[in-house]
């Protein structure tokens, strides 16, 4: 009896291993709320950080906002043996770019690239904004301290370098602070033409946009909530795609929609006292973020923010008005819950450096057939293992079903109605790691599955 004991604790230890890798506990467990409340405190000190403010001053002002992220980042690429690529990317904004640019200057973003060990020129990248605002957005010369909006956001984002520059990976992060996002998004419009010149592959954006506060303007607080907003379908498909999904479905099935259902996965699998809510939308109701312009090029980029927004702390003069206070100071920052969300965005970062190549050219067939055919091109690597597919009803809002097939490039479910449920593919790393899921693009009408 006792050996059958050991062997099925044997069993089930080794079942959960296969299941779960140990590395996101830890990085979990070295994301630090202290540090982030340092952060966020030395950003919000800086007076403003409106993208048109000081940018002599060695204390105020975005100018000396950004020379100290970049000087963090160097930080952190010292300790790390010159893991990092540190650098500022800029674009010049005049009046003529937009309403809310009051003077010609340069939009300064700081970046910081830890390249990947086999994979240089994909990437995942993480940003926060760096710039902030008060209730007027032309006034860059009074305060605004922008501690939830967006120093929370940008601070996490040097933590998640801090925390995950001691590892390795096969993908590249970067690591990028925005500025000109209450301007009109000019940083994500000018990084992801960057990105788009230089021919990145981008796996991902994680736009990280006030992570840091718990007490909603409704009146809820909630440390454990938080939303991923992503937009259904890419902006750049074409009229074929579009015509297609009319007879095929899919139209909750866009890179940006499979890069949510990652997070959600690896939230669910890793930080299960989390509650991720998957929004349905590009972001809050008429509103947008420093996602959407990598979204405008046809790269995947979410949304992560707080769950229950403070409007008397956002985008608001600090004062006192009819007994109730308004301002984006620090006292409205929660860092244990900016802490979580840094932690959700560095195990999802960590999860995707450490994944292969998503499968090419996903077919499906099984028109009028009993079974559901899948076929996928290979991916050129002898770390991938084998595939993984996906389906779900086509009303459930999470992949409900998966089986591993194996190294193969085609597979028939047997019994699963084609009519019924959407399908995806996942390439499979021998370190357990998954790509993201990834829709059928074209059907196939022979029986053969060929």
């Amino acid at each position: 009896m006792k050996k059958y004991f050991v062997l099925l604790t044997m069993i089930v230890v080794v079942s959960v291993s296969a299941q779960t890798d140990n590395r996101f506990y830890d990085i979990i467990e070295s994301v630090s709320a202290q540090r982030l409340e340092k952060d966020i405190r030395t950003l919000a000190n800086f007076g403003t950080r409106n993208t048109f403010s000081d940018t002599l001053s060695k204390t105020r002002g975005i100018g000396a906002a950004r020379r100290w992220i970049k000087a963090e980042f160097d930080k952190i690429d010292k300790n790390c043996n010159n893991c990092l690529e540190v650098f500022y990317q800029k674009d010049l904004v005049t009046p003529k770019d937009g309403n809310r640019i009051p003077k010609e200057a340069y939009v300064v973003n700081v970046v910081a690239i830890q390249k990947g060990t086999k994979y240089t020129n994909r990437y995942i990248i993480m940003t926060g904004d760096i710039d902030s605002r008060n209730s007027d957005t032309m006034d860059y010369t009074n305060d605004a301290p922008g501690a939830n909006d967006n120093a929370s956001g940008m601070a996490g984002t040097i933590e998640a370098a801090r925390v995950l520059s001691q590892y390795q990976f096969e993908n590249s992060i970067v690591y990028l602070g925005l500025s000109g996002e209450e301007q009109g998004l000019f940083g994500g419009k000018g990084f992801a033409e960057y990105a788009k010149k230089n021919n990145w592959e981008i796996i991902g954006v994680l736009n990280n946009d006030m992570i840091g506060n718990i007490e909603g303007v409704d009146g809820v607080i909630d440390n454990r909530t938080f939303r991923i907003f992503s937009e259904p379908t890419p902006v750049t498909e074409t009229e074929k795609e579009r015509n297609q999904r009319r007879f095929y479905g899919g139209e909750v099935d866009g890179i940006s929609r499979q890069l949510a259902r990652y997070i959600h996965k690896a939230v669910s699998t890793y930080m299960p006292e989390m509650h991720p809510m998957m929004v349905y939308r590009l972001d809050r109701f008429g509103r947008g973020g420093h996602h959407r312009p990598f979204n405008d090029l046809g790269y995947a980029g979410v949304r992560i923010m707080e769950a229950h927004e403070n409007y008397n702390r956002q985008h608001q003069n600090n004062r006192v008005e009819n007994g109730i206070k308004y301002g984006d100071v620090i006292e409205g920052v929660n860092f244990e819950y900016a802490k979580k969300l840094t932690a959700v965005n560095a195990i999802v970062l960590a999860g995707l450096g450490w994944s292969p190549p998503e499968p090419k050219n996903v077919t499906i067939g099984g028109v009028v057939e009993p079974h559901a055919k899948l076929k996928w091109d290979k991916v050129a690597d002898d770390s991938v293992v084998g595939y993984k597919i996906y389906w779900r009803l086509t009303t459930s809002p999470q992949w409900e079903y998966s089986r591993f097939v194996g190294n193969t490039d085609t597979f028939e479910l047997k019994g699963i109605v084609i009519d019924n449920y959407y399908f995806g593919v996942s390439s499979v790393h021998q370190n357990g790691q998954e790509s993201v899921v990834v829709f059928p693009s074209a059907v196939m009408r022979s029986t053969t599955g060929k």
